[in-house]
């Protein structure tokens, strides 16, 4: 098969994984090309394997190309079928019909050459640039210009022509090149729709993910929840890949001078030994404390996520939940699915007034002493605490004894020390208090704690 009727699909195709977000280099697409060289498209099954094989590297990639395989290469049936030959109506008195053969479309679209029409559609969208489609708003757009490619402007001055002409075979012909002519228009958009799949579903969802991100999480939508916990634990996953990345390249150290010329005098100052500094590096040791009451139950169940989805990087993870009392939850969180956990959490202890003073006196009893200097104190919640005792000399010790004190409370800092309102006094014992009501907020914050780990 000549080279460049393969170049034109095979560049088309990896644009489509790319946009699936199925990582092709340049080298895998140069491989993927000669592969076709050699087996072209003819078996089909052969070609998904080769492509398969070179292309996709991990479990989930093969999964993405399997779905951009079969939609990339499907091929319907062309619609729009010649219901009545040409023959039967005879040739167009006048001499001026003729140019409906000059037209290849219309020639086309009368003889029910669906073949033809497939591959002149096809070429059209090349020259359309149809795999930068990208929004919904574009759809009516692209088909006009598909259709302007293969000669639509053409047709329809031709149907315009032949229904001037006034003659009853002139009126019957323009009659079923306007037919064809919706026809086409329908198969049009159903190509387009097609071309959305592919090159556009992926920006689709990174836009909605782009939204879901900044929404707050005290008002996440029921039927958004799904795609919200989905995108909390690729954010986990993708900020555990950057610190392990830190970790490995902090592990291979840097040039200990001092100890390597030491270590050369036995050899007459040849450095035969080369010796590295060593740097110790901690994982983090986090203890979260959540307020699961009404007002802030759902940012809790995603900063439980978040964190339990960083089981990589994180050495140790203490969970406790509170409203009006504070209890252990990082039991359940083990011995259940993430999402069912959460939800017998807040069945247990959430959804009732809350009681700060309370709920620090319970932490105390059950982790005082399990506090160091290595680990780092995350809470969440608003500081309102119905009045009571704020209990801030408990604050005060666990400032005292924690590597950092970090408070996220999901209420704008215009409303802090309103009302029943303590974080004014709460925020004096914290190494950070942030606002934080969103997963963009709250992957940013996490990630700082992560750094606070790495050596300097």
């Amino acid at each position: 098969m000549a080279t460049a009727s393969i170049q034109a699909p095979i560049e088309e195709f990896i644009k489509a994984l790319r946009a699936s977000d199925v990582r092709v280099s340049p080298a895998e697409a140069i491989d993927a090309h000669r592969a076709l060289i050699e087996i072209g498209y003819s078996d089909r099954t052969l070609m998904r394997d080769a492509l398969c094989i070179t292309l996709a590297k991990s479990e989930e990639e093969v999964a993405r190309f399997d779905e951009v395989f079969d939609a990339f290469f499907a091929r319907d049936a062309f619609r729009p079928e010649t219901r009545t030959p040409q023959s039967a109506e005879g040739p167009a008195a006048g001499g001026e019909p003729q140019s409906a053969a000059d037209l290849p479309l219309a020639q086309m679209l009368l003889d029910g050459d669906t073949v033809s029409l497939n591959q002149m559609m096809e070429a059209a969208a090349r020259r359309a640039r149809s795999t930068d489609v990208r929004l919904n708003t574009q759809r009516n757009l692209l088909s006009r210009r598909i259709l302007d490619e293969m000669g639509l402007r053409e047709l329809e001055e031709l149907i315009q022509r032949l229904r001037e002409m006034g003659m009853p075979r002139d009126a019957a012909l323009a009659d079923r090149l306007a037919e064809r002519r919706e026809a086409l228009f329908e198969e049009a958009s159903r190509f387009v729709d097609r071309q959305m799949l592919l090159y556009a579903s992926e920006t689709g969802r990174r836009m909605r993910e782009t939204l879901l991100g900044q929404a707050k999480l005290t008002a996440v939508e029921p039927e958004d929840m799904r795609q919200m916990e989905a995108l909390v634990k690729r954010m986990a996953k993708r900020l555990a890949t950057r610190y392990s990345r830190k970790r490995h390249r902090a592990d291979k150290g840097k040039l200990d001078v001092r100890k390597t010329i030491r270590k050369s005098m036995g050899y007459g100052g040849v450095p035969f030994d080369i010796i590295w500094k060593t740097e110790t590096i901690e994982k983090p040791k986090i203890v979260a404390i959540c307020d699961v009451s009404r007002s802030v139950a759902a940012a809790a169940q995603f900063m439980l996520l978040f964190l339990y989805s960083l089981n990589e990087v994180i050495e140790k993870l203490e969970a406790f939940a509170f409203s009006d009392r504070l209890i252990r939850v990082g039991d359940i969180l083990e011995a259940e699915e993430l999402d069912a956990a959460i939800a017998s959490i807040i069945k247990k202890i959430g959804m009732r007034p809350t009681d700060y003073g309370r709920a620090l006196v319970d932490f105390t009893e059950l982790h005082r002493d399990d506090l160091d200097r290595h680990t780092t104190v995350i809470i969440l919640g608003d500081g309102r605490s119905n009045y009571s005792n704020p209990r801030l000399d408990i604050m005060r010790e666990l400032s005292h004894r924690a590597r950092a004190v970090i408070w996220l409370n999901p209420e704008p800092e215009t409303y802090w020390g309103q009302g029943d309102s303590r974080m004014d006094q709460y925020k004096r014992f914290c190494n950070v208090a942030k606002v934080c009501n969103t997963l963009n907020q709250l992957e940013r914050i996490i990630e700082d704690v992560l750094r606070t780990y790495m050596p300097r």
